[in-house]
């Protein structure tokens, strides 16, 4: 049924049948340099391809280097002239993200696009090496640490080309079916009462509250660097693969509702690449390309980090 909705163009001229070249057609992004975490698969992917389709160097931080690679492989048979480079990095720990970072950092790139994309969806109650529950830990704490010490690279190369560095943070309208008390911070590992689905909401919301203060905190000091967050719509993807077999079968059925992959990574190309997005910084955009009301609070930007390890 998306045809419904394809009927329909939003402010920026796409709709929610629009697919990632689509939206980033006659985008020239040669010269620039992009992270998209999650770009083994789904909608990382396609990120990572149609980037890489319009000329901007692609790093892809992932798990499993080897699959990393047979995924670069992929679309350098299709784009010869890509650019991309495979990094290995564990969200889910903390002493993975700051490896990467470091290396990242060492090998003096420059950062104008940061993708936070991946994401893991309603596991059973698992802690991660950091012992935070798996969902916090990957879909959130990783990424704002990723940002973290990724920011004074993006802020430099901002500043160094005068082009506006773009954080685009992939995050979903189930923040709104977070646990009704929102970020339960002093129950992040009560297992008793964990919901696998809650918990999903919980992260997302996380995310998003994230991109809206960095964005307040980044106006304020006068960097030119934007934070968007947005949901990507339902998207058929393997982020369903913990969802059970009555789910999968219900998902099956309800196929023709759902997005593909090249119209749910229409969204995150968009506020990564396109011109009309410049200066836009903190809505939360969902799919269809129109922007939704986020709430925003300061305590999640300086509670988050007491989930943070200092490194010895």
């Amino acid at each position: 049924m998306t045809w419904i909705f394809s009927l329909f163009n939003g402010p920026s001229g796409f709709s929610a049948n629009s697919k990632a070249e689509d939206v980033t057609n006659g985008i020239d992004g040669a010269g620039l340099t992009a992270i998209v975490t999650g770009a083994s698969s789904g909608i990382g992917l396609e990120t990572a391809r149609v980037l890489a389709l319009r000329g901007v160097q692609v790093v892809m931080p992932v798990r499993n280097v080897e699959l990393g690679q047979k995924v670069k492989a992929s679309i350098c048979e299709k784009i010869p002239n890509a650019k991309i480079d495979v990094m290995e990095l564990d969200l889910s720990s903390q002493a993975s993200v700051r490896d990467f970072a470091s290396q990242y950092i060492s090998k003096d790139l420059p950062l104008n696009i940061l993708i936070l994309n991946a994401g893991i969806m309603s596991p059973p109650f698992t802690l991660s090496k950091d012992n935070i529950e798996l969902q916090f830990a990957t879909n959130h704490i990783g990424h704002f640490l990723l940002t973290n010490l990724l920011l004074d690279t993006m802020k430099k190369t901002s500043s160094k080309t005068q082009k506006e560095g773009r954080i685009v943070v992939v995050s979903s309208e189930l923040q709104k079916m977070a646990y009704p008390e929102g970020i339960r911070f002093d129950k992040i590992n009560d297992e008793k009462s964990y919901s696998a689905f809650h918990a999903y909401g919980q992260s997302k919301l996380a995310n998003a509250l994230h991109a809206k203060e960095l964005s307040r905190c980044l106006k304020e000091e006068g960097v030119n660097v934007s934070v968007n967050s947005l949901h990507p719509g339902v998207i058929k993807t393997n982020l369903l693969r913990n969802q059970g077999f009555v789910a999968s079968i219900l998902s099956k059925i309800a196929f023709s509702l759902l997005k593909n992959i090249p119209q749910g990574a229409a969204t995150t190309c968009y506020v990564a690449m396109h011109p009309q997005v410049k200066g836009v910084s903190d809505p939360l955009l969902m799919t269809g390309i129109v922007p939704l009301t986020a709430c925003s609070t300061s305590w999640q930007w300086h509670t988050s980090p007491k989930s943070v390890k200092h490194p010895p």
